[in-house]
């Protein structure tokens, strides 16, 4: 029976391109996720965006000397290209800077505000002495009053988990330019947390199939929840749909708030655009729906407590009651999937240090699927993992080129050469039987992985498959059997439907690779659907209030996909004797091993200067 499964993406920050380290977190792993599904043929919607608000924008546009709103245009742009190139299938990958996503955020504002989850409160704020701006939370670092580790951010500190307050940071300085932070008093309006507390409690302790460090994490901060600011001092942001504030160009709904709630903006603007307004409920008001969250480990906390807890705050299920809003009961997460960090030779990616390999490099040089392999068989999907120049090409070279490559160029050559099309089988022997039983039987092993978001050990069982084909082809030798044609014609059937079982089982990780394996198998059409960038104009019927909201009919780009038509299925199918061949091309470049002692022009190893003689 199928099923319906929302596959919701985190949002990148579009002031600048993004990097390996990035993708390695969100991207690819959600899209192996959500191919698998489709294979299962269940109902999938993939869903994000760019994050176009806070002060992050505002500080890069003014280094570029642009405005917020063209800086967000450009970088939007680039990312959804970047994107699209890795593959990534989204339903629809949109932007927080449309009138529809305004109007969803101020919607669940206001059903938060009717409920009695947000309240006014008058606070500190942080404000740059230098330039008057206000800094969020995330850019004051300074030694945690709990732990002192001297690392902890403004809104918690990432070595003992703790909620913290930029006030109570013991000497706090912007990340921006290192000054220290004026703190002035500002009125703004607090996400009641501990009124939602213990809904949220009891919601997490029925999380069962959670990744252990996931739910650990979320159910110790709970006993220390405080209201969390979702109001903000700055004049790039979501207005406030509130009277006196609705006008108030320097007061916006925290970039955070209004971020998180993207998820639920795009399913509906996905809707509208699909021509079937109501179908995004079919993702969110139904409690039998799976719902995945891909994110980084940074953003766990926004994902299992600060998400719920605002979702649950609409439906009014806190200890002050409520009802639900216009848009209905919305089911919280079903699963918070977190990545933990990948790091470039040991450090971790940093732009102003030149420690970074941007995707759009990458993808130029090495095309997606070698990124989207080396992210699935080495990524930092359980702990933090090393990208080194060195290990990708011992991973492209022995494993793709060597052990998948070689397998579908040398068992298509033979048959092309032989027989010039799929071999009619004879009788099967027990070696036959045998591989065709491992191959058959990894459907459920890759699937049962996948399902649970096990990619390295999903990809790893794909492969062993690929490496008993390889063994099955050097025991039978087909290319001694010229004299036994029948035989030869038995052999060379097997693996083929082999390599066909193999290309499915690899199909979500390496979908560009297996529409060539496809059709070099004397397959036609499209076997993995590809996203697909498309142009639109900001003119959804969305009605958001307040000064500064977005212009109607503004163009942008979007990520979306005809996925429906794909071919791949998760199960055998059954390759058919007499379809004609092509003498295969190879299927991955091989690299020069040189590469992984310089690393390419474009991103060099930097290697540490040696100490002189004598130092000690």
């Amino acid at each position: 029976m199928s099923k319906t499964v929302l596959t919701a993406v985190a949002w990148p920050y579009a002031n600048g391109p993004r990097h390996i380290g990035h993708v390695s977190g969100f991207g690819v792993p959600s899209d192996i996720f959500s191919r698998y599904h489709r294979m299962m043929g269940d109902r999938v919607l993939m869903v994000s965006g760019t994050d176009e608000h806070g002060t992050p924008i505002l500080v890069q546009a003014d280094a570029e000397g642009s405005t917020a709103r063209e800086l967000a245009d450009r970088y939007n742009r680039v990312i959804v290209e970047d994107l699209a190139g890795l593959g990534v299938s989204y339903d629809l990958f949109t932007r927080t800077t449309t009138r529809n996503h305004y109007a969803i955020a101020q919607e669940v504002f206001a059903g938060l505000h009717r409920n009695g989850y947000v309240v006014p409160r008058v606070t500190t704020g942080a404000i740059s002495p230098s330039t008057g701006r206000t800094l969020p939370d995330r850019y004051i670092e300074g030694t945690c009053p709990i732990c002192g580790y001297d690392g902890a951010r403004g809104d918690q500190c990432d070595n003992c988990g703790n909620q913290l307050d930029p006030a109570d940071l013991i000497n706090p300085r912007s990340k921006v330019n290192g000054e220290t932070p004026e703190f002035v008093e500002t009125e703004h309006f607090f996400l009641d947390l501990p009124a939602l507390a213990s809904a949220l409690a009891e919601w997490l302790k029925s999380r069962e199939d959670w990744r252990p460090n996931v739910l650990r994490f979320s159910l110790n901060l709970i006993d220390d929840l405080r209201p969390r600011a979702v109001t903000r001092d700055i004049d790039w942001g979501v207005p406030v749909p509130l009277e006196g504030w609705a006008d108030r160009a320097d007061k916006k709904l925290y970039v955070w708030f209004d971020a998180v709630i993207g998820y639920l903006s795009a399913s509906v603007e996905w809707a509208v655009r699909s021509g079937d307004p109501g179908a995004w409920r079919e993702w969110w008001l139904d409690p039998e729906t799976e719902s995945a969250y891909f994110m980084g480990k940074d953003n766990i906390t926004f994902h299992s407590q600060i998400w719920p807890a605002l979702l649950l705050g609409y439906r009014g299920l806190g200890d002050k009651g409520g009802e639900p809003g216009p848009l209905g009961e919305l089911e919280l997460p079903t699963e918070v999937v977190s990545s933990e960090y990948l790091t470039m030779s040991g450090s971790k990616f940093s732009t102003s240090r030149g420690t970074v390999i941007y995707v759009r490099d990458f993808l130029r040089e090495y095309g997606p699927d070698a990124l989207r392999y080396f992210i699935a068989v080495a990524g930092p999907e359980n702990q933090d993992s090393d990208f080194t120049w060195e290990e990708f090409v011992r991973r492209t070279n022995f494993e793709l080129a060597n052990e998948w490559g070689n397998l579908v160029n040398r068992s298509v050559s033979m048959a092309h050469k032989n027989f010039g099309e799929i071999p009619t089988p004879g009788p099967l022997t027990e070696a036959d039987r045998a591989l065709l039983d491992v191959a058959a039987a990894g459907f459920d092993t890759v699937g049962a992985h996948l399902a649970r978001s096990r990619f390295k050990q999903a990809i790893s069982e794909a492969m062993r498959v690929v490496t008993a084909a390889n063994r099955y082809i050097s025991d039978m030798e087909p290319w001694k059997l010229k004299d036994d044609r029948e035989r030869q014609a038995t052999v060379l059937h097997t693996v083929l439907q082999v390599v066909a079982d193999a290309n499915t089982m690899l199909t979500p990780f390496l979908p560009h690779a297996a529409q060539r394996v496809f059709e070099t198998l004397g397959g036609a059409g499209v076997w993995a659907a590809q996203p697909e960038v498309h142009e639109v104009i900001d003119d959804l019927p969305a009605d958001p209030i307040g000064v500064g909201i977005p212009e109607l009919g503004h163009p942008y780009p979007v990520i979306t996909g005809d996925y429906i038509v794909e071919q791949a299925v998760w199960r055998r199918t059954e390759i058919v004797a007499g379809t004609p061949l092509v003498k295969p091309s190879p299927l991955f470049t091989k690299l020069d091993p040189s590469l992984g002692e310089t690393g390419p022009e474009w991103a060099p190893i930097v290697t540490a200067p040696a100490e002189p003689e004598g130092a000690a």
